[in-house]
Protein backbone atom coordinates (compact mmCIF):
# COMPACT_ATOMS: atom_id res chain seq x y z
CA UNK A 1 0.00 0.00 0.00
CA UNK A 2 1.08 3.40 -0.64
CA UNK A 3 0.49 6.55 1.30
CA UNK A 4 0.97 9.90 0.60
CA UNK A 5 0.55 12.80 3.53
CA UNK A 6 -1.77 14.39 1.29
CA UNK A 7 -3.31 14.64 -2.33
CA UNK A 8 -1.60 16.05 -4.72
CA UNK A 9 -2.84 16.35 -8.40
CA UNK A 10 0.34 16.80 -9.86
CA UNK A 11 1.98 14.18 -7.86
CA UNK A 12 -0.54 11.22 -8.15
CA UNK A 13 0.44 9.87 -11.61
CA UNK A 14 4.14 10.19 -10.59
CA UNK A 15 3.47 8.23 -7.55
CA UNK A 16 1.92 5.65 -9.23
CA UNK A 17 4.82 5.39 -11.71
CA UNK A 18 7.38 5.33 -9.59
CA UNK A 19 5.95 2.71 -7.35
CA UNK A 20 4.45 0.45 -9.98
CA UNK A 21 0.88 0.80 -8.48
CA UNK A 22 -1.78 -1.62 -9.87
CA UNK A 23 -4.98 -0.54 -8.00
CA UNK A 24 -5.93 2.89 -6.97
CA UNK A 25 -8.92 4.05 -5.15
CA UNK A 26 -10.72 7.43 -5.50
CA UNK A 27 -13.95 9.43 -4.86
CA UNK A 28 -15.64 11.69 -7.59
CA UNK A 29 -13.92 14.67 -7.03
CA UNK A 30 -10.38 12.96 -7.16
CA UNK A 31 -11.17 12.03 -10.59
CA UNK A 32 -12.68 15.13 -11.50
CA UNK A 33 -9.37 17.06 -9.92
CA UNK A 34 -6.86 14.66 -11.96
CA UNK A 35 -9.20 15.21 -15.31
CA UNK A 36 -8.31 19.23 -14.83
CA UNK A 37 -4.62 18.95 -15.50
CA UNK A 38 -3.45 19.50 -19.05
CA UNK A 39 -3.12 16.40 -21.00
CA UNK A 40 0.58 14.84 -20.95
CA UNK A 41 1.88 12.41 -23.06
CA UNK A 42 3.09 10.34 -19.93
CA UNK A 43 -0.84 10.16 -18.70
CA UNK A 44 -1.15 6.95 -20.11
CA UNK A 45 2.06 5.60 -18.76
CA UNK A 46 1.05 3.67 -15.76
CA UNK A 47 0.13 0.07 -14.16
CA UNK A 48 -2.72 0.76 -12.60
CA UNK A 49 -5.43 -2.10 -13.99
CA UNK A 50 -8.78 -0.96 -11.74
CA UNK A 51 -9.90 1.92 -9.68
CA UNK A 52 -12.03 1.33 -7.15
CA UNK A 53 -14.44 3.90 -5.17
CA UNK A 54 -17.58 6.18 -5.00
CA UNK A 55 -18.84 9.03 -6.77
CA UNK A 56 -17.74 9.10 -10.23
CA UNK A 57 -20.03 10.85 -12.15
CA UNK A 58 -20.99 9.47 -15.56
CA UNK A 59 -20.14 12.58 -17.41
CA UNK A 60 -16.43 12.14 -16.87
CA UNK A 61 -16.43 8.20 -16.40
CA UNK A 62 -15.19 7.80 -20.02
CA UNK A 63 -13.18 10.45 -19.88
CA UNK A 64 -10.92 9.39 -16.81
CA UNK A 65 -10.87 5.85 -17.98
CA UNK A 66 -9.27 6.31 -21.67
CA UNK A 67 -7.25 9.31 -20.62
CA UNK A 68 -5.34 7.29 -18.00
CA UNK A 69 -5.86 3.72 -19.92
CA UNK A 70 -7.59 1.98 -16.84
CA UNK A 71 -9.03 -1.17 -18.05
CA UNK A 72 -11.73 -1.42 -14.95
CA UNK A 73 -13.52 0.39 -12.85
CA UNK A 74 -14.96 -0.58 -9.91
CA UNK A 75 -17.72 1.62 -8.48
CA UNK A 76 -19.73 0.80 -5.38
CA UNK A 77 -22.64 1.82 -3.21
CA UNK A 78 -22.57 1.27 0.35
CA UNK A 79 -22.58 3.20 3.95
CA UNK A 80 -20.38 2.59 7.25
CA UNK A 81 -23.25 1.78 9.65
CA UNK A 82 -26.11 0.53 6.54
CA UNK A 83 -26.65 -3.12 5.80
CA UNK A 84 -26.53 -2.93 2.32
CA UNK A 85 -23.21 -3.21 -0.57
CA UNK A 86 -23.41 -3.22 -4.21
CA UNK A 87 -20.58 -3.57 -6.80
CA UNK A 88 -20.35 -2.31 -10.24
CA UNK A 89 -18.10 -4.85 -11.70
CA UNK A 90 -18.30 -5.00 -15.09
CA UNK A 91 -17.97 -0.97 -16.45
CA UNK A 92 -20.97 -0.21 -17.26
CA UNK A 93 -21.09 3.55 -17.33
CA UNK A 94 -22.50 5.12 -13.89
CA UNK A 95 -23.58 2.12 -12.46
CA UNK A 96 -22.88 0.96 -8.70
CA UNK A 97 -23.87 -2.65 -9.39
CA UNK A 98 -26.45 -4.86 -11.35
CA UNK A 99 -28.73 -6.85 -9.41
CA UNK A 100 -31.08 -9.72 -10.70
CA UNK A 101 -34.48 -10.58 -9.24
CA UNK A 102 -32.62 -13.26 -7.75
CA UNK A 103 -30.38 -11.15 -5.72
CA UNK A 104 -32.90 -8.92 -4.97
CA UNK A 105 -34.85 -11.48 -3.58
CA UNK A 106 -32.06 -12.72 -1.46
CA UNK A 107 -30.72 -9.29 0.04
CA UNK A 108 -34.11 -7.75 0.72
CA UNK A 109 -33.48 -4.61 -0.58
CA UNK A 110 -36.32 -2.39 -2.78
CA UNK A 111 -36.40 1.33 -4.10
CA UNK A 112 -39.92 2.67 -3.18
CA UNK A 113 -42.23 5.69 -3.50
CA UNK A 114 -40.94 8.51 -1.33
CA UNK A 115 -41.68 11.94 0.31
CA UNK A 116 -38.93 14.38 -0.75
CA UNK A 117 -39.69 16.55 1.86
CA UNK A 118 -39.42 13.98 4.86
CA UNK A 119 -37.01 11.48 3.04
CA UNK A 120 -39.52 8.79 4.30
CA UNK A 121 -41.52 6.39 1.96
CA UNK A 122 -44.82 7.22 0.44
CA UNK A 123 -47.69 4.13 1.96
CA UNK A 124 -50.88 2.28 0.29
CA UNK A 125 -54.21 2.48 1.48
CA UNK A 126 -52.81 -0.67 3.74
CA UNK A 127 -50.03 1.60 4.97
CA UNK A 128 -47.66 -0.71 2.65
CA UNK A 129 -44.51 0.77 0.83
CA UNK A 130 -44.85 1.11 -2.70
CA UNK A 131 -42.20 -0.06 -5.12
CA UNK A 132 -41.14 1.75 -7.86
CA UNK A 133 -41.40 1.00 -11.49
CA UNK A 134 -37.87 -0.15 -13.39
CA UNK A 135 -36.45 3.32 -14.42
CA UNK A 136 -38.46 5.03 -11.79
CA UNK A 137 -36.32 6.84 -8.99
CA UNK A 138 -36.95 5.91 -5.38
CA UNK A 139 -36.14 5.39 -1.53
CA UNK A 140 -33.55 2.43 -1.55
CA UNK A 141 -34.35 0.57 1.52
CA UNK A 142 -32.83 -2.95 2.98
CA UNK A 143 -34.72 -5.57 5.18
CA UNK A 144 -32.98 -6.08 8.21
CA UNK A 145 -32.19 -9.63 9.19
CA UNK A 146 -29.39 -11.60 11.56
CA UNK A 147 -26.82 -11.22 8.30
CA UNK A 148 -28.22 -7.82 7.03
CA UNK A 149 -28.26 -6.41 10.52
CA UNK A 150 -28.24 -2.56 11.39
CA UNK A 151 -26.56 -1.82 14.77
CA UNK A 152 -27.35 1.87 15.43
CA UNK A 153 -25.85 4.75 16.30
CA UNK A 154 -23.91 4.56 19.92
CA UNK A 155 -26.43 6.64 22.89
CA UNK A 156 -28.68 7.30 20.28
CA UNK A 157 -31.47 5.38 20.56
CA UNK A 158 -34.15 8.18 18.71
CA UNK A 159 -32.02 8.51 15.68
CA UNK A 160 -31.02 4.72 15.63
CA UNK A 161 -35.27 4.77 15.47
CA UNK A 162 -35.82 7.14 12.51
CA UNK A 163 -33.33 5.42 10.25
CA UNK A 164 -35.66 1.71 10.36
CA UNK A 165 -38.86 1.54 8.52
CA UNK A 166 -41.60 -0.78 10.15
CA UNK A 167 -44.21 -2.88 8.55
CA UNK A 168 -43.01 -1.95 5.57
CA UNK A 169 -44.42 -4.61 3.61
CA UNK A 170 -45.65 -7.34 6.13
CA UNK A 171 -46.53 -6.78 10.02
CA UNK A 172 -43.44 -7.50 11.80
CA UNK A 173 -40.40 -6.57 9.11
CA UNK A 174 -38.04 -3.60 9.50
CA UNK A 175 -35.77 -2.06 7.03
CA UNK A 176 -33.33 0.32 6.85
CA UNK A 177 -33.72 4.06 5.77
CA UNK A 178 -30.47 4.45 3.04
CA UNK A 179 -31.80 8.01 2.78
CA UNK A 180 -30.59 7.68 -0.84
CA UNK A 181 -32.59 7.68 -4.23
CA UNK A 182 -31.45 5.28 -6.54
CA UNK A 183 -32.92 3.76 -9.66
CA UNK A 184 -32.85 -0.09 -11.03
CA UNK A 185 -33.23 0.14 -15.04
CA UNK A 186 -34.59 -2.55 -17.42
CA UNK A 187 -31.52 -4.21 -17.34
CA UNK A 188 -31.37 -4.10 -13.36
CA UNK A 189 -28.38 -1.94 -13.10
CA UNK A 190 -28.23 0.46 -9.69
CA UNK A 191 -27.43 4.09 -10.14
CA UNK A 192 -27.32 6.65 -7.56
CA UNK A 193 -29.38 9.34 -7.98
CA UNK A 194 -29.42 11.57 -4.91
CA UNK A 195 -29.04 12.16 -1.17
CA UNK A 196 -32.03 12.55 0.81
CA UNK A 197 -32.73 14.21 4.30
CA UNK A 198 -30.36 17.10 6.17
CA UNK A 199 -26.96 16.20 4.08
CA UNK A 200 -25.38 16.53 1.21
CA UNK A 201 -22.38 15.79 -0.39
CA UNK A 202 -19.86 18.71 -2.09
CA UNK A 203 -15.90 18.12 -2.86
CA UNK A 204 -16.00 14.11 -1.65
CA UNK A 205 -17.86 15.47 1.86
CA UNK A 206 -20.54 14.96 3.49
CA UNK A 207 -22.24 18.23 5.19
CA UNK A 208 -24.75 18.52 7.51
CA UNK A 209 -27.46 21.11 6.88
CA UNK A 210 -28.05 21.39 10.54
CA UNK A 211 -24.70 21.79 11.84
CA UNK A 212 -24.28 24.87 9.04
CA UNK A 213 -27.40 26.38 9.70
CA UNK A 214 -26.57 26.46 13.18
CA UNK A 215 -23.43 27.89 13.04
CA UNK A 216 -24.31 30.84 9.93
CA UNK A 217 -27.50 31.46 12.26
CA UNK A 218 -25.32 32.46 15.36
CA UNK A 219 -23.72 35.30 13.62
CA UNK A 220 -24.72 38.35 14.86
CA UNK A 221 -26.68 40.23 11.88
CA UNK A 222 -28.72 36.73 11.31
CA UNK A 223 -31.68 36.02 12.91
CA UNK A 224 -32.67 32.63 10.84
CA UNK A 225 -30.92 30.57 8.13
CA UNK A 226 -31.79 27.62 5.94
CA UNK A 227 -29.27 25.70 4.91
CA UNK A 228 -29.62 22.87 1.65
CA UNK A 229 -27.53 21.85 -1.27
CA UNK A 230 -27.92 23.20 -4.62
CA UNK A 231 -26.76 21.39 -8.25
CA UNK A 232 -23.94 23.37 -10.16
CA UNK A 233 -23.35 22.51 -13.67
CA UNK A 234 -20.23 20.49 -14.43
CA UNK A 235 -19.87 20.06 -10.80
CA UNK A 236 -20.48 16.82 -8.13
CA UNK A 237 -22.91 16.63 -5.30
CA UNK A 238 -24.52 20.03 -4.63
CA UNK A 239 -23.09 23.35 -3.07
CA UNK A 240 -24.08 24.74 0.18
CA UNK A 241 -26.90 27.36 0.18
CA UNK A 242 -28.01 29.22 2.75
CA UNK A 243 -30.97 31.17 2.65
CA UNK A 244 -30.77 33.72 5.27
CA UNK A 245 -32.97 36.44 7.59
CA UNK A 246 -31.39 39.43 7.98
CA UNK A 247 -31.76 41.60 10.89
CA UNK A 248 -30.65 45.27 9.18
CA UNK A 249 -29.58 45.29 5.81
CA UNK A 250 -28.00 48.29 6.02
CA UNK A 251 -25.32 47.15 8.55
CA UNK A 252 -24.57 43.72 7.61
CA UNK A 253 -21.51 43.64 6.56
CA UNK A 254 -20.77 40.74 4.13
CA UNK A 255 -17.01 40.89 4.05
CA UNK A 256 -17.65 40.29 8.28
CA UNK A 257 -19.57 37.25 7.51
CA UNK A 258 -17.40 35.60 5.28
CA UNK A 259 -14.30 36.23 7.83
CA UNK A 260 -16.70 34.79 10.65
CA UNK A 261 -17.87 31.55 8.47
CA UNK A 262 -14.41 30.41 7.51
CA UNK A 263 -12.83 30.49 10.28
CA UNK A 264 -15.91 28.45 12.00
CA UNK A 265 -16.52 25.99 9.21
CA UNK A 266 -14.26 24.02 6.84
CA UNK A 267 -13.89 24.92 3.20
CA UNK A 268 -16.13 22.53 1.90
CA UNK A 269 -19.06 23.39 4.03
CA UNK A 270 -19.35 26.88 3.89
CA UNK A 271 -22.26 27.78 1.65
CA UNK A 272 -21.12 28.94 -1.59
CA UNK A 273 -24.80 31.09 -2.09
CA UNK A 274 -26.81 33.22 -0.33
CA UNK A 275 -30.13 33.88 -0.40
CA UNK A 276 -31.47 37.01 1.62
CA UNK A 277 -34.87 36.35 2.49
CA UNK A 278 -37.98 38.34 4.56
CA UNK A 279 -39.14 35.33 6.07
CA UNK A 280 -38.42 31.72 5.85
CA UNK A 281 -41.01 29.46 4.76
CA UNK A 282 -41.84 26.30 7.59
CA UNK A 283 -43.42 22.84 7.90
CA UNK A 284 -46.71 22.45 9.94
CA UNK A 285 -43.92 20.75 12.64
CA UNK A 286 -41.66 23.87 12.39
CA UNK A 287 -38.73 22.26 10.27
CA UNK A 288 -37.89 24.63 7.15
CA UNK A 289 -39.31 23.77 3.55
CA UNK A 290 -36.14 23.20 1.65
CA UNK A 291 -37.71 21.59 -1.33
CA UNK A 292 -38.81 24.99 -3.06
CA UNK A 293 -35.53 26.45 -2.41
CA UNK A 294 -33.36 23.56 -3.98
CA UNK A 295 -35.68 23.19 -6.74
CA UNK A 296 -35.09 27.20 -7.43
CA UNK A 297 -31.48 27.05 -7.03
CA UNK A 298 -29.21 30.21 -7.64
CA UNK A 299 -29.94 31.69 -11.03
CA UNK A 300 -30.77 35.35 -10.26
CA UNK A 301 -33.18 35.63 -13.78
CA UNK A 302 -35.57 33.32 -11.67
CA UNK A 303 -35.11 34.43 -8.23
CA UNK A 304 -36.41 38.49 -7.02
CA UNK A 305 -34.54 38.20 -3.43
CA UNK A 306 -30.46 39.66 -3.64
CA UNK A 307 -28.25 36.79 -4.01
CA UNK A 308 -24.55 36.79 -3.08
CA UNK A 309 -22.19 33.93 -3.90
CA UNK A 310 -18.63 32.76 -2.35
CA UNK A 311 -15.85 35.10 -4.03
CA UNK A 312 -12.83 33.13 -3.70
CA UNK A 313 -10.93 36.29 -5.25
CA UNK A 314 -11.70 38.91 -3.42
CA UNK A 315 -12.22 36.70 -0.18
CA UNK A 316 -15.77 38.13 0.70
CA UNK A 317 -19.41 37.12 0.00
CA UNK A 318 -20.60 39.77 -3.78
CA UNK A 319 -23.86 39.81 -5.49
CA UNK A 320 -24.63 37.37 -7.59
CA UNK A 321 -25.41 39.17 -10.97
CA UNK A 322 -26.06 37.94 -14.65
CA UNK A 323 -22.08 38.13 -15.46
CA UNK A 324 -21.24 36.10 -12.17
CA UNK A 325 -23.85 33.33 -12.22
CA UNK A 326 -22.32 32.85 -16.10
CA UNK A 327 -18.82 32.25 -15.16
CA UNK A 328 -20.20 29.97 -12.41
CA UNK A 329 -22.35 27.55 -14.99
CA UNK A 330 -19.47 27.62 -17.25
CA UNK A 331 -16.95 26.41 -14.55
CA UNK A 332 -14.40 29.55 -14.50
CA UNK A 333 -15.40 30.79 -11.37
CA UNK A 334 -14.30 28.59 -8.27
CA UNK A 335 -16.62 27.58 -5.77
Amino acid sequence: MVLARKFSIHKFWDDCRRHGVTIIFYIGETCRYLLSLPEHPDDKRNSVRVAIGNGLRPDIWKRFQQRFNIPLIHEFYGATEGNYYSANTDNTIGAVGRLSPLIKYLTGFHVVKFDYETAEPVRDSKGRCIPTKLGTAGLLINRITEIARFEGYAGNKDLTEKKIIRNAFVDGDAYFNTGDVMMLDKNYYLYFVDRLGDTFRWKGENVATTEVSDIVAMFPGISEANVYGVKVPGQDGRAGMAAIVVKDETTFSMQEFHNYITSSLPLYACPKFLRIMETIDTTATFKHRKIDLIREGFDPEKIRQKLYFYDFDNKTYSPLDSAAYSKIVIGKARL
